[in-house]
């Protein structure tokens, strides 16, 4: 494959329909017209002399060529975003683009806070943060769509380096004037006395909780349910009765601000659960990038 090609706007639309699966949505991404996308989608396959999507009606998937493709075009975009950084370090920590994928509890709060406390340093840096699922954050990490995640645990990941991996207990967080909230730790027992504000079934505190409770023999009622953890913790800080289970980096400016209470919880699956910061295993970060996983991660550490 000629070298130029990865410059071209062929390929740059070729990558918005394999992340899209269409014509159209990559065509409203692009801000273009549906045919433009399909011009440079043909073209790149005349160039290649093959086809490089399977065609369905509900949409296009990438064929192992593709497959081949996009990947290769992706490592060549992050080594090109990666000499951009390298030279703007050149003149110092005063330019760079960091992208940052994590999952939803600390998107709100911890790590806005922390790139704003960031930029006041290196106000040159530009960042993207973008909120996904645990599973899909090594999968952006390995096809060079992030340069940082921040997760909970998981299994480990072919092609992730974990930068941290640090205790990230479940506590039971509830407004100031919660009837334990002066309690300065509680068993699973206690809290379920207590309505709860909970999250669905696949997030980790749902199944966590639901492990602790099924061993302990233990039920609960549920007062509130959503996929918006925050939301959640908004509740419980309302509702004087009630009480909701988060991790404290996501609740930290609140639990300073002094507007609710988080109480350590005892029991074993309740404090099984870790934070993870991951990066690219094998390939080194832009100057912008390495301060900021510093950064991050003292941050977390000095909790």
């Amino acid at each position: 494959m000629a070298g130029y090609l990865l410059q071209e706007t062929a390929v740059r639309y070729f990558l918005e329909v394999v992340r899209t699966g269409s014509i159209k949505e990559a065509a409203l991404k692009l801000n273009v017209a549906p045919s433009a996308v399909s011009r440079q989608v043909a073209r790149l396959e005349r160039e290649m002399d093959s086809l490089l999507f399977e065609r369905h009606a509900r949409g296009m998937v990438p064929n192992a060529a593709g497959e081949l493709l996009a990947a290769h075009a992706k490592r060549a975009q992050q080594d090109n975003e990666r000499v951009l950084n390298d030279i703007a370090a050149l003149r110092g920590l005063r330019s760079g683009f960091v992208r940052v994928v994590s999952a939803e509890g600390f998107a709100f709060d911890f790590i806005p806070t922390l790139i704003a406390r960031f930029r006041e340093k290196y106000e040159g840096i530009r960042f993207h943060l973008e909120v996904c699922s645990r599973t899909d954050i090594p999968r952006r990490i390995r096809d060079g769509e992030a340069d940082v995640g921040v997760t909970l645990s998981s299994v480990p990941e072919a092609g992730i380096q974990l930068e941290l991996r640090h205790p990230s207990p479940i506590l039971a967080v509830m407004s100031t004037e919660h009837p334990l909230a002066r309690q300065r730790q509680l068993s699973l027992s206690q809290a379920v006395a207590y309505p709860l504000a909970l999250p669905l079934p696949n997030s980790s505190v749902r199944q966590l909780l639901d492990i602790s409770c099924s061993r302990q023999g233990l039920q609960y009622r549920t007062a509130m349910s959503s996929n918006h953890a925050d939301a959640l913790v908004s509740f419980a800080a309302a509702a004087p009765e009630c009480i909701a289970f988060y991790g404290e980096l996501s609740i930290r400016t609140r639990l300073l601000a002094g507007t609710l209470v988080a109480v350590p919880l005892r029991d074993r699956e309740m404090n099984e659960r870790y934070l993870e910061v991951e990066t690219l295993a094998g390939r080194g970060l832009s100057d912008a990038a390495k301060g900021f996983v510093h950064f991050l991660t003292e941050a977390i550490q000095a909790g």
